[in-house]
């Protein structure tokens, strides 16, 4: 259960995203039912409530429109107005209320948003042969953090499927789910899945989680290492830093001390070497971080 103070906090939040950020502060002038059905303006201009927006997301994005082909005209039209949801439920949440009225289920609500985080990881890519609109939306990441399923519950629903002797498939259907629905454990599905594929005969799913992810951890530092040339005693300190801070630090001198010595003869890019190192570094943290 949430405190008032965190009540009141999100409260401000989501009115700094739907709105005035300098409205935090100020007294909500609408009430619950208002955000929940919309309201009609002064000007008698009715302005969309959840309802509506849920509406509209069931009726023009149906999942069977994301098996399609998408124009950019569809993919801003679908991001938009799910951005827009995404901010109305932060909002709405801060009421007690609104527990049991989502009107979507958990299950559709991990779909919508994984179908986002598919647009967006499209969207992002580089193709120089089509024009880029990332500049003409905005995601809201940081909405979709807030809502996201962490690696404790991911692993309490492989515990389930592991005591139905993995033959439940709903189960392995919303581990699934929850991943794809999420920012942060999309980079670590194939390190979660191949975990789930071999847990038929364990007897601590916790513990022989711990274990895997730690072999997994050396084995591919190892390889970084072993493949880049990179110095060991220095790379692994970096590492421990990086799982410490959390974050990897890519500017000064701690990159260039894990770095092979320059060879006397010359030959080769340095620096394209360290833009190597540095993007093997950042995808080998973004994999274990936080579910260690």
């Amino acid at each position: 259960m949430i405190t008032l103070l965190q009540k009141i906090k999100r409260v401000d939040d989501a009115i700094a995203l739907f709105g005035d950020k300098e409205a935090s502060g100020i007294v909500l002038m609408k009430g619950y039912k208002d955000y929940y059905f919309g309201y009609t303006d002064e000007k008698g201009n009715h302005k969309s409530g959840y309802v509506d927006m849920i509406d509209e997301l069931t009726v023009k994005f149906p999942f069977e429109f994301f098996t399609g082909i998408m124009t950019d005209k569809d993919k801003k039209a679908f991001i938009s107005l799910f951005g827009a949801i995404l901010k109305m439920r932060n909002l709405l949440s801060s009421f007690d209320k609104f527990k049991g009225q989502e009107i979507i289920s958990d299950f559709d609500f991990q779909d919508y948003c994984s179908e986002y985080l598919d647009i967006r990881a499209d969207m992002i890519k580089p193709n120089p042969e089509k024009e880029n609109i990332i500049d003409d939306v905005v995601f809201e990441m940081e909405l979709i953090k807030q809502i996201e399923i962490n690696i404790d519950y991911i692993l309490i629903l492989v515990q389930k499927y592991h005591d139905s002797h993995c033959q439940d498939k709903e189960v392995r259907i919303a581990i699934e789910k929850a991943i794809d629905a999420s920012p942060e454990l999309r980079s670590k599905k194939a390190l979660i899945e191949n975990f789930i594929n071999g847990i038929n005969e364990v007897d601590d799913v916790m513990a022989e989680w711990r274990a895997y992810i730690a072999e997994e951890k050396e084995k591919e530092l190892q390889k970084i290492i072993s493949e880049e040339g990179l110095k060991p005693e220095e790379t692994r300190k970096f590492i421990t830093n990086c799982f410490r801070d959390g974050e990897v630090k890519t500017t000064g001198t701690d990159i260039a001390n894990i770095m092979p010595p320059v060879s006397l003869f010359g030959g080769g890019d340095r620096e394209k070497k360290k833009q190597s190192v540095i993007q093997r570094i950042l995808a080998f943290f973004e994999r274990f971080f936080g579910i260690g």
